[in-house]
C-alpha cells in the first residue's frame, strides 16, 4: 500500500526536521522552537493532530539531546567530513535518522532510512538523497554493532 503525504508520521518527521532547522539557525531551544514552529509557522490550515505534535517535538528535541553520541558517529561515518562542514538540511536529516535508529527499535530501521530519503528528495536534491542514503546504511549497521 502507498503512503501518502497526508501520512501522519511522515508528516510528523517534516514538522521535526523543519523545527530543527529553525533550531539550528535561530539557535533558539528545541523545545522553543517546536513553540513556535506550531503555534506560528504551521501550515495547514487545520492545528496539528496532538499525536504528531508529540512526535514531531519528541524526535526535535531527542535529536539535539544525543547530538553528543549521534555526531561522532556521523563525523566517523562520513570519515573526512565533519557534520558543521555538510549541507544544513544533509545534516539535519542524518542527525533525525540517527537519533530514530538509536532510541526506537519499534521501528523498523528500513522505514527509518526510507523516511529520511523522503525528506531529503521534499527538501534537498537527488545527490543528497544519494549520500544520505550511504551514509545511513553504514551508520544502521554501526548502530547494529553496537547492540
Amino acid at each position: 500500500m502507498a503512503r501518502t503525504r497526508k501520512d501522519p508520521r511522515h508528516r510528523a518527521r517534516e514538522a521535526a526536521l523543519q523545527i530543527l532547522y529553525q533550531w539550528e539557525i535561530g539557535g533558539r531551544p528545541a523545545e522553543q522552537s517546536a513553540e513556535t514552529f506550531f503555534t506560528r509557522q504551521w501550515p495547514d490550515a487545520a492545528a496539528p493532530a496532538d499525536d504528531l505534535r508529540a512526535f514531531a517535538t519528541r524526535l526535535a528535541v531527542d535529536t539535539v539531546d544525543r547530538l553528543g553520541e549521534i555526531d561522532p558517529l556521523i563525523a566517523d561515518t562520513a570519515e573526512r567530513w565533519r557534520p558543521e562542514r555538510m549541507a544544513v538540511l544533509d545534516r539535519l536529516i542524518l542527525r533525525m535518522a540517527a537519533c530514530e535508529l538509536l532510541r526506537d527499535r519499534s521501528t523498523p530501521r528500513p522505514v527509518v532510512i526510507n523516511e529520511a530519503l523522503e525528506l531529503a528528495r521534499t527538501f534537498t536534491t537527488e545527490e543528497s538523497v544519494k549520500f544520505i542514503n550511504g551514509m545511513l546504511d553504514a551508520i544502521r549497521k554501526k548502530i547494529d554493532a553496537m547492540r
